[in-house]
């Protein structure tokens, strides 16, 4: 069969494309494999000529387990779910105010916490301004949590996409050999197979979810707290429930461990592709280097795109859905004093029950640990005013109360019990949010000049 006549191929211009095919967009392709396990039906769909097939190769090759893989990709080897950022990100400390748990997290915590930064709407709780604080509520109570081993993934909708740079990966390689270019049409199609090949055997692997699912029978509610410099995040529900974020993770069963020969072979593929586009590509006529230059660009946008869903955000959705779409509302304390009262306020919401060892004079001295005679005061005169049973609570010291101290010290005092004052009053404001029972109305709450919302 003849081929058509391209004018270009008469020319003597030579790109030199070689460079191009294994280092641009290697990244991105990264960015884009680590979805892979993250969208229903994303193996299916890897078959085009994607950039940047080194870097891409030298990434998970690691994966490859053994002295032969570990001498040809060094570097650490870490769990699959590591590799694909899946895992490993350290979470906040974690505090069981009614358990006593005391804990580090991990990476599921995390995303709870980059969760609660994303909240815009903000509720501010009026009150004499030191530093910004925030203290954000997750309420994992009245939901249905998913245990089940398999981890829900993302529409497929998105991975749909990839038919574009596919049908443009096989039509460059259609002209290509159409014009004569046997050499371009050959590379072309090497790198749509070593990519789909890549793209099929890795997203083989079955993302999980990992938790404790039977706690220790009696073991009480696990309302905590996730512990940050400034800001606060109170998780509320039960202990099997709150489990999948304290103690839950992300795993990827992957066939073939612990060596994962597959995927080693699968990144040697990817070094031969680079290797042979990067000695034959200049070889290769003028009209077949563009084809060959057209197919990456299609593929680096598509990788891009990928790379633009921002694979946290997936993961944090991911996980909301695990744990039911719970209610998260936040709030904006201005002082250390403010939120540490508020806190409790929030953590005593429900608990009536006389078997719940509930103390907030331990939750205040976590967030101010001050030894000082202002500070101790601060705190016996605020937890005894939680822990009364009256409807309403008053955080003013009597002059008795005040005998011994100087102006400044008692100005200190004053000034920090005004601070409860306020957020208790922000909290009375909107008990309607914060509380367990939703049967509460706004028509139920006085309404104040202690709170306002910024969105």
């Amino acid at each position: 069969m003849s081929s058509f006549n391209v004018p270009i191929n008469q020319s003597h211009i030579n790109l030199d494309t070689s460079g191009v095919a294994g280092f641009f967009g290697g990244d991105e392709a990264i960015s884009a494999m680590a979805t892979v396990h993250l969208y229903h039906g994303r193996r299916w769909l890897g078959w085009y000529n994607s950039p940047g097939s080194y870097t891409v190769a030298k990434k998970f090759g690691q994966l490859a387990n053994s002295r032969f893989w570990d001498g040809l990709f060094p570097g650490p080897n870490l769990t699959p779910a590591e590799t694909f950022g899946l895992d490993g990100k350290p979470g906040p400390r974690y505090w069981g105010v009614l358990s006593g748990t005391d804990m580090p997290t991990g990476h599921l915590a995390y995303l709870v916490v980059q969760k609660a930064k994303e909240v815009e709407e903000i509720v501010e709780v009026e009150g004499r301004e030191t530093t910004p604080l925030s203290v954000t509520i997750v309420d994992i109570k009245n939901v249905t949590v998913q245990h089940a081993d398999q981890a829900p993934m993302m529409s497929i909708h998105h991975a749909l996409l990839a038919a574009i740079p596919i049908t443009i990966s096989l039509a460059t390689c259609a002209l290509s050999a159409a014009s004569g270019d046997w050499l371009a049409f050959a590379l072309i199609l090497l790198g749509v197979v070593s990519s789909g090949t890549s793209c099929f055997v890795i997203g083989s692997a079955q993302l999980e979810f990992v938790s404790v699912k039977e706690p220790a029978p009696g073991t009480p509610p696990a309302d905590g707290i996730l512990l940050m410099r400034n800001d606060v995040v109170i998780v509320r529900g039960a202990e099997k429930d709150i489990n999948p974020i304290t103690k839950g993770r992300f795993s990827l069963r992957m066939d073939g461990g612990p060596e994962f020969r597959r995927v080693g072979l699968c990144s040697l593929l990817l070094l031969a592709q680079f290797l042979l586009q990067l000695l034959f590509i200049p070889q290769a006529t003028s009209f077949g280097q563009i084809m060959f230059i057209s197919s990456l660009a299609a593929s680096w946008a598509y990788n891009s795109f990928l790379s633009s869903l921002e694979q946290e955000k997936i993961q944090v959705d991911i996980l909301w859905k695990v744990l039911d779409n719970p209610r998260i509302s936040k709030f904006g304390l201005k002082s250390r004093a403010a939120q540490a009262v508020f806190v409790c306020l929030v953590l005593s919401n429900g608990v009536q029950r006389p078997s719940v060892d509930f103390k907030p004079k331990k939750i205040l001295q976590r967030f101010i640990s001050n030894d000082t005679r202002v500070w101790d005061i601060w705190r016996d005169k605020v937890a005894a005013e939680l822990e009364n049973n009256k409807e309403e609570k008053s955080f003013n010291l009597g002059s008795t109360d005040l005998r011994g101290f100087g102006n400044h010290d008692r100005d200190l005092l004053e000034s920090l019990l005004r601070e409860a004052q306020n957020a208790y009053r922000g909290y009375q404001e909107q008990v309607h949010k914060i509380s367990d029972n939703s049967h509460i109305s706004e028509k139920e709450v006085p309404r104040s000049d202690y709170v306002q919302s910024r969105v």
